[in-house]
C-alpha cells in the first residue's frame, strides 16, 4: 500500500481531512454557481481518488456542464477515481500521470476551475511560488483556483496569498479552521491568462521526512518537547 493510499484512510467522519474536504467542496460549489453558461472546464492536480470534485457534481445543477481532467500519479487512487468518474459523467477524464508537469494538462486547458489541493505542504517554498506564478498559464479568463496549505508553523499561507496577488489573482476566500491547521484558499484570475508552457515542471514532492508538513509535525511532537497540536491535513 502506498503512502498516499494510506493517507486517504484519514477521511474518517469528523477528522481534519473531512473538514478540509467540506471547505474545498463548498468552494467548488461556489465556483460552479458563478460559472458562465456553457461548458465548464476543470483540472485537478494531484487529484487522489477525486473526491473533491466527484463528491460535488452529482447533486449540482451545473454538474452536466463540467468537462474535467483529474491527474493522479498513484495508480490505485487514479483507478478509484476513474471508476467513480464513470458513474458521475462521461466528460470526466482521469489520467494516471505526473501532475507536476504542464504536459499533463495539454488539451484540457485553459480551465475555468483549477484545483491545487494537497500539494503545497509537500514541496519547497520555491516550488509553491513557482506553481502559483505559472497557474495563469492553466487558466481561462476569470478562472478560479482552489488550493490548500496547512497553517502549521512556520505559516506560509500569508506569503502564498501575496504570491497569488502578484501572479494576477484576486482573493475570493481564505478559510483557516479554528483548532486545526486547515488552510484553504480560493482566488480568481483578474489579469490576462498567460501562454501555455508544455515543457515546464511546476514542483517536485520532497522526500517524506523533508516535507514542510512532516517537519512541522515532528517539531510539534511530545518527543520534541512541545505539546501536541491538532493534526495537519496536508497531502
Amino acid at each position: 500500500m502506498s503512502e498516499w493510499v494510506e493517507w486517504h484512510k484519514g477521511y474518517e467522519e469528523g477528522s481534519p481531512l473531512e473538514q478540509r474536504l467540506g471547505v474545498v467542496q463548498g468552494l467548488i460549489r461556489r465556483a460552479l454557481d458563478g460559472a458562465a453558461p456553457g461548458a465548464i472546464r476543470v483540472i485537478s492536480m494531484c487529484a487522489g481518488d477525486g473526491r473533491d470534485l466527484l463528491g460535488v457534481l452529482p447533486d449540482h445543477g451545473r454538474g452536466s456542464d463540467v468537462r474535467a481532467r483529474l491527474v493522479e500519479l498513484d495508480p490505485e487512487l487514479s483507478g478509484r477515481a476513474r471508476l467513480r468518474a464513470a458513474e458521475v459523467s462521461p466528460a470526466i477524464e482521469v489520467v494516471t500521470g505526473d501532475a507536476s508537469l504542464m504536459t499533463a494538462y495539454a488539451g484540457a486547458v485553459p480551465a475555468d476551475i483549477v484545483l491545487a489541493c494537497g500539494i503545497f505542504g509537500n514541496v519547497t517554498d520555491d516550488d509553491v511560488h513557482r506553481t502559483v506564478a505559472h497557474l495563469p498559464a492553466l487558466c481561462a479568463p476569470g478562472a478560479t483556483v482552489i488550493w490548500t496549505r496547512g497553517t502549521f508553523a512556520p505559516d506560509l499561507t500569508p506569503t502564498i496569498r501575496a504570491w497569488f496577488a502578484v501572479a494576477g489573482f484576486s482573493e475570493l476566500d481564505f478559510v483557516a479552521t479554528p483548532e486545526t491547521t486547515i488552510g484553504v484558499g480560493a482566488n480568481r484570475l483578474t489579469s490576462p491568462p498567460r501562454p501555455f508552457e508544455p515543457d515546464l515542471r511546476l514542483f517536485t514532492f520532497l522526500p517524506r521526512e523533508q516535507r514542510p508538513s512532516q517537519v512541522s509535525a515532528s517539531v510539534r511532537s511530545p518527543a520534541g518537547g512541545s505539546p501536541p497540536q491538532p493534526p495537519h491535513t496536508n497531502r
